[in-house]
């Protein structure tokens, strides 16, 4: 795996992999299981020299150790939550039972209005010098491996991504709790690091703007860049719902990015076509705005994640998941996951903000 662990600290990390939680309590999408690795290395790692590996997008997912895909600390990680405190959700409406080649159709209008909005918006030019900023505030999981939620106060973080289409070994830098911390492809002692090109567990703007803009067409291209992510291919095929991954895959990709318009309407399109996707009606950010929401139940893992649209502009604020049946973490309707984006941006170098002209000159 790719990491730079010394042998006790494999040894430590074999320990933390016994302890994970039984399948339907660790099945995260692809890549939202690397949401917060990076944070996790780092505190792991006190002495500085650890690489951090690249938080995919997004975010963020209701378990707290999980097995890597490809990038994880001797294969396996800890996962902090997006989440606000033990509040309780409103109870889950049923999922659509109509075709298996779309969504019930309160979703699927709210998804074509979605989609008009967003293929409105100008496109931008972006250059692999430059890196997507991207503000969110999200709260994360301090409890046991297999108990209860406990979470924090919503935390402010922010993210660089490298646009290079790759590969690249440095792929961006974090900042969290006062701490800057880089996202670096890791590797074991001895061993060269190999860099990680643009795609579904980096995608890049441009990337992104390479992708099918036929909804049928965009389906099944997620579904071949899912079947290549190694935690996919260590899952047996009868262990995964490929409407899920579906659903999963498309929500990594509208958190920690700027997306080409014509890309966000097709993800939008796409995800109409989903099965089990319905609407909710009102749904909250970790910045407590209110907006409307488009939802998936995951039965496998007892939980129902929704991405949360204002209702009046339709723009993108962030996700929450709730449990839909009482598990280890909780009772159902418990609150498990929560996000919010404040602001995306495309930026010439690491620590530049929007806001301001020059970043800082140390790293």
């Amino acid at each position: 795996m790719n990491d730079r662990t010394s042998g006790p600290e494999r040894a430590e990390h074999e320990e933390l992999a016994r302890l994970l939680p039984a399948p339907a309590e660790r099945d995260l999408p692809p890549g939202r299981h690397l949401h917060h690795k990076d944070t996790l290395m780092h505190l792991i790692d006190q002495d500085g020299d650890r690489t951090t590996a690249r938080p995919r997008p997004r975010l963020l997912r209701p378990a707290v150790l999980l097995p890597a895909a490809g990038l994880a600390l001797g294969g396996v990680l800890l996962t902090t939550l997006t989440v606000t405190g033990q509040e309780r959700a409103p109870a889950p409406s049923a999922a659509g039972t109509g075709s298996h080649a779309t969504a019930p159709r309160g979703a699927a209008v709210l998804l074509d209005r979605v989609a008009s909005v967003a293929a409105k918006k100008g496109e931008q030019k972006v250059t692999g010098d430059q890196f997507v900023y991207v503000r969110t505030l999200q709260t994360e999981n301090e409890g046991k491996f297999d108990g209860p939620v406990k979470l924090t106060e919503p935390r402010e973080r922010e993210v660089w991504i490298t646009q290079k289409s790759g590969p690249v070994i440095d792929e961006g830098l974090i900042h969290q709790d006062g701490s800057y911390i880089p996202i670096t492809v890791g590797v074991p002692d001895g061993e060269t690091a190999v860099g990680y090109p643009a795609g579904l567990s980096r995608p890049t703007y441009t990337w992104l703007a390479s992708l099918p803009t036929d909804p049928d067409a965009l389906l099944q291209r997620l579904a071949t860049e899912i079947t290549t992510d190694q935690d996919a291919r260590d899952t047996p095929a009868e262990d995964r719902d490929p409407d899920q991954d579906a659903f999963d895959a498309i929500g990594e990709l509208l958190r920690e990015t700027v997306m080409p318009p014509k890309t966000a309407a097709a993800l939008y399109k796409a995800a109409a076509k989903i099965s089990g996707v319905t609407e909710d009606s009102d749904a909250v950010d970790a910045a407590g705005r209110h907006g409307i929401g488009v939802a998936r139940d995951n039965t496998r893992a007892g939980w129902r994640t929704a991405w949360i649209f204002d209702s009046t502009t339709l723009e993108y604020l962030g996700e929450r998941s709730y449990l839909t049946r009482d598990t280890s973490m909780g009772k159902k309707g418990t609150l498990i996951n929560q996000s919010a984006v404040l602001e995306r941006a495309v930026v010439n170098a690491l620590r530049e903000r929007p806001s301001t002209e020059k970043p800082s000159t140390t790293t």
